[in-house]
């Protein structure tokens, strides 16, 4: 079955709308749709698979395992399963990006 969610219907908080494809007829993935101020930070965390983010404006600073990255609008940023890192937005605006998850 095909579904259409309005970004209004997912749970959210704050800034960041969750999808969670399991609700949705079963989809393997989740993805958090993310418009975060400047120094927004979801701190230091790892995730049992691959997480994406697909940068669409603004930028942020990545810290993975030991190294770090700047990720700007256009790039998009692989994290390996079970590595742990963070990000902080470093741009002068908003930083909205996806983040997809593998369930």
């Amino acid at each position: 079955m095909t579904h259409v969610i309005d970004k209004a219907a997912l749970s959210h908080s704050g800034t960041t709308h969750r999808f969670e494809g399991y609700l949705y007829g079963g989809a393997d993935v989740s993805s958090f749709l993310v418009d975060a101020s400047h120094g927004g930070d979801p701190g230091l965390h790892t995730h049992p698979c691959e997480e994406v983010f697909v940068m669409q404006e603004g930028g942020l600073t990545f810290a993975v395992g030991e190294t770090t990255i700047e990720a700007r609008s256009g790039q998009i940023v692989l994290v390996p399963a079970g590595v742990p890192h963070k990000y902080v937005n470093s741009g002068s605006g908003r930083a909205k990006h996806i983040d997809v998850h593998a369930s």
